[in-house]
């Protein structure tokens, strides 16, 4: 038998940029929590994106890399359009005109 090759291990950024792009996708509406993760889990995929492209095969996850900086900025501009819009019909609710 022939000795094999070691799998290329995954980049825990992109692990944690996957992580946090779901959360921040998840937990748009009820917390506003995208404005905050999703900056974060677009940061860290780029962030590991560079280093599996640096690393020479060395290490993996780019995909994951990738999939969490698009859900982070999916999740950014829901929370903020969602946060805009509840602005505006707050605002828009509250006013009353009086004869």
């Amino acid at each position: 038998m022939g000795a094999g090759y070691a799998a290329a291990r995954t980049d825990g950024l992109a692990i944690g940029s996957l992580i946090a792009g779901i959360l921040s996708l998840v937990c748009f509406w009820p917390f506003c929590l995208g404005i905050l993760l999703g900056p974060a889990a677009g940061i860290m995929g780029f962030i590991s994106r560079q280093r599996v492209a640096a690393s020479g095969g060395t290490l993996g996850g780019g995909g994951l890399g990738l999939a969490g900086l698009i859900l982070g900025v999916v999740g950014f501009l829901a929370s903020a359009g969602w946060a805009i819009t509840w602005f505006f019909i707050v605002s828009h609710a509250t006013t009353t005109t009086t004869p």
